[in-house]
Formats: structure tokens, C-alpha cells, sequence
């Protein structure tokens, strides 16, 4: 099944995929890979110029889905490079989105623990530490969401 598709095709093909979520260009170049390299890129161009493909969409996108999912912004930055968006795009949406990660990491926290944290429970509290950095928060916004439920539970 390798034979080459035409560019009317492709970006057919490329509608298809983009009618049911936004795609970095990355993503949708790999996504139509086995084709000519030449053709794939003229078709991104064209729907780019066309206004059907773009990286700032996907980008504003993406991040209001993982930020409603409940990742932090190192999780969201790694992510997002990983899917091709390049850097300097992730921290202008970031930038415009103007999100507030210490409240997020606060929310994420309490959500998931909803018994306190005992003070001398070191092995509990490495644990939720952990999590959170899985999760993609910084040790400031874990500190800070640590702190922030100890006083509310008291």
C-alpha cells in the first residue's frame, strides 16, 4: 500500500484529518509520511495559506486541553515540542492565554488529595511531590499548592 497519492489527494486526505481536530504541521506532515516529502509539503503549504492548517490554532488548542486535563506548564512546553510547535510560538500563546499555573497547580492538588498532608509524613509528601511533578508543575507551584491546602485544611 505504498503507492503515491496525487496532491488533490493528500489534501483531501488532509481535510479529512483536520476536520476532526486541529494537527501541528509536524504532526500532519508524519501523519501523511509515506508520500512524497515534496507533494506533502506543498499541500501544507497550500492549506496553511488557505487558513485550514495552522500552529498557532493547534497551539491555543492544545494548551487549553491539557490546562483543563490538569498539566503544568513544563508538561505543556515539552508536549507541544514534541509535536513539531516551535518554541518561541508555545511562549507568545502561552504569554496571551496569561494562565495562572500556582492557582492550576492548587486546583490539581486539591482535586486529587483531599485528606491533609501530615507534617511529619515525609514518604506521603515526597509521593504528592512526585505526582505533581508528573503532572508538569515546577517545585515553586508544588510548594506553593502544598502550602496553600495545608492552610485550608486546618
Amino acid at each position: 500500500m505504498s503507492e503515491q497519492l496525487s496532491e488533490k489527494e493528500l489534501w483531501n486526505k488532509s481535510i479529512q484529518y483536520l476536520s476532526r481536530r486541529e494537527y501541528s504541521r509536524k504532526e500532519l506532515f508524519v501523519k501523511l509520511g509515506k508520500q512524497s516529502p515534496e507533494a506533502v509539503d506543498s499541500v501544507l503549504d497550500t492549506l496553511e495559506k488557505d487558513g485550514y492548517l495552522s500552529d498557532r490554532r493547534f497551539t491555543e488548542s492544545f494548551i487549553r486541553l491539557r490546562v483543563a486535563q490538569g498539566h503544568g506548564l513544563n508538561r505543556v512546553r515539552f508536549d507541544l515540542k514534541k509535536k513539531g510547535v516551535e518554541a518561541s510560538l508555545i511562549s507568545e500563546v502561552l504569554e496571551e492565554l496569561e494562565i495562572d499555573w500556582y492557582e492550576l497547580a492548587t486546583e490539581v492538588y486539591r482535586r486529587k488529595y483531599s485528606q491533609p498532608l501530615h507534617k511529619t509524613d515525609y514518604k506521603e509528601r515526597s509521593k504528592r511531590m512526585r505526582f505533581m511533578s508528573q503532572r508538569g508543575f515546577s517545585m515553586d507551584e508544588i510548594r506553593y499548592s502544598l502550602e496553600n491546602s495545608e492552610h485550608q485544611d486546618s
